[in-house]
């Protein structure tokens, strides 16, 4: 790590300490100008492509997902961070499945599972794109379907 003043590559480390978000904080001392610094290390998890359903191929978008959740939640009473939730949950579990590429339904039923807890008009709501019910009876179906599960639970 080079030294942010005089740009001398060697320091040692005085203190060390994990963030909130999974990082590890390091004081540092430059061995040469003796200014300290902090440096922050967090790592770099990769995530699998997508394989659309027309064959194509494109990078995971937490920031896509999330856009879409929102829409699907919009004037509900959803909390943002119920929703970042969801978005972290399923980046996390397509970095454990440690694959390159992953069909990009899994994404889709995560998202769906998701929002189905979190709040069934939402889940509605993305249900009619993402399961493509074209039809009010296809709408009528997917909610009783939702009311007996509800009523069995």
């Amino acid at each position: 790590m080079n030294c942010p003043f005089c740009q001398h590559q060697y320091s040692k480390v005085i203190d060390t300490n994990k963030d909130a978000h999974g990082g590890i904080r390091r004081r540092r001392e430059c061995l040469y100008c003796h200014q300290r610094f902090s440096t922050y290390e967090r790592p770099i998890l990769t995530t699998p492509m997508l394989i659309k359903q027309n064959g194509a191929r494109e990078e995971f978008n937490r920031d896509k997902l999330l856009q879409g959740l929102r829409i699907a939640c919009a004037k509900r009473p959803v909390p943002a961070a119920s929703l970042e939730k969801i978005v972290d949950d399923i980046e996390a579990e397509l970095q454990k499945m440690g694959r390159v590429e992953v069909n990009s339904r899994v994404v889709g039923d995560l998202a769906i599972r998701g929002l189905k807890e979190l709040d069934h008009v939402a889940y509605i709501r993305y249900a009619i794109v993402y399961l493509r019910l074209d039809d009010l009876h296809a709408v009528r179906n997917e909610i009783d379907r939702l009311l007996s599960e509800e009523e069995t639970i």
